[in-house]
């Protein structure tokens, strides 16, 4: 009889081994590239086995991500990524599912698909790369594009009303909202690993830099110079202060955002303080309306989490009843019940 051996398998997750042999084919500088870099690092800290791990796009530069990563993948067809990965999660209710996506993927052709995975609140994981163009078709003004924006497909400026991406999620009914930058690595991490923990359908919206076709969007929020005036953290219970001296706040004025200067400790008393656990969505949609207001700042971070039962975890528990109602289904059966149709 064989000496059987015994083959120790290493299956710690590192970055070199989640790291795939494709080249990556973003442009030089683009803000893609900090994304990926974080979310090896966040697959690295969570431990999450390449085997387990799923990521899905649609068609965009940032849809090339995929490729980059040494887990099972599927470059799928414009906009439908979110289907793609619903029948994925659905059929494996074990593996970590990421749709990755962009401004023009997910909210044009794929706003329908995404709409649809928000309300139903699938365990899945959406990450949406937000540079207000579309670079991999040279230039054309996007979803996120403001009015006005001049690209080659609008020589004159576009008209089109943008989309807010946290808005719609949060008019979608999704149960986690949340936004980062790419030239915050610590913070994307953060929001990363967050929407990981999240039960249910998770959503992050990632400001990213296009140095090609939109460069600098967002540099009055990712500027050490001009960063603190521009942006504020929200952090769970706490007020939102923001400034370089910290001496600048967001209060409520009855159904408005306003900005408070922070002179005594009786300015803080006035301040209002976050709660992502709000059910009521129109707090976290006033919120999100703050990126309009030139006046005030920019939040990021945790704009909404809230508790459901997943639609994964409700199928599953529906087969589950049926089956110990009316037993477990025969196919065949089924398909030989009877005449189907009739061919005249």
């Amino acid at each position: 009889m064989a000496e059987q051996t015994t083959v120790q398998i290493d299956t710690t997750i590192t970055k070199q081994n989640i790291t795939s042999d494709q080249e990556v084919r973003w442009c030089v500088g683009c803000g893609d590239y900090s994304i990926l870099a974080q979310m090896k690092k966040t697959l690295i800290d969570l431990g999450l086995p390449r085997e387990k791990t799923v990521f899905v796009s649609g068609i965009g530069c940032s849809s090339r991500f995929p490729y980059y990563l040494d887990t099972y993948g599927f470059h799928t067809i414009h906009g439908r990524a979110p289907a793609v990965a619903t029948g994925v999660k659905l059929a494996n209710p074990d593996l970590s599912v990421w749709v990755i996506t962009g401004d023009g993927d997910g909210l044009s052709i794929g706003g329908n698909h995404l709409l649809h995975l928000f309300r139903r609140n699938l365990d899945i994981n959406v990450i949406l790369f937000n540079n207000q163009i579309y670079g991999l078709t040279k230039g054309q003004y996007s979803p996120t594009s403001p009015v006005g924006k001049v690209t080659k497909s609008s020589p004159y400026g576009s008209l089109d009303g943008p989309i807010n991406p946290i808005s719609f999620a949060l008019g979608c009914s999704a149960t986690f909202v949340a936004r980062a930058m790419d030239r915050d690595p610590k913070h994307l991490v953060e929001m990363l690993k967050r929407a990981h923990a999240h039960k249910g359908c998770s959503f992050v919206e990632v400001y990213q830099n296009c140095n090609i076709y939109n460069d600098g969007i967002y540099f009055n929020l990712t500027d050490p110079a001009t960063k603190s005036d521009n942006v504020v953290y929200l952090e769970h219970n706490e007020p939102l202060i923001y400034g370089k001296e910290k001496n600048t706040g967001v209060k409520l004025n009855g159904f408005k955002f306003e900005k408070a200067e922070l002179k005594t400790e009786a300015d803080h008393e006035k301040l209002f303080k976050h709660d992502e656990k709000n059910p009521d969505p129109g707090y976290a949609f006033m919120l999100s309306g703050l990126t309009e207001n030139p006046e005030l700042p920019t939040p990021l971070g945790v704009f909404r989490e809230l508790e459901q039962d997943s639609f994964d975890k409700m199928f599953h528990q529906q087969i589950e009843d049926v089956k110990k109602d009316k037993g477990k289904g025969d196919i065949k059966k089924l398909l030989l019940t009877g005449e189907t149709w009739t061919i005249n």
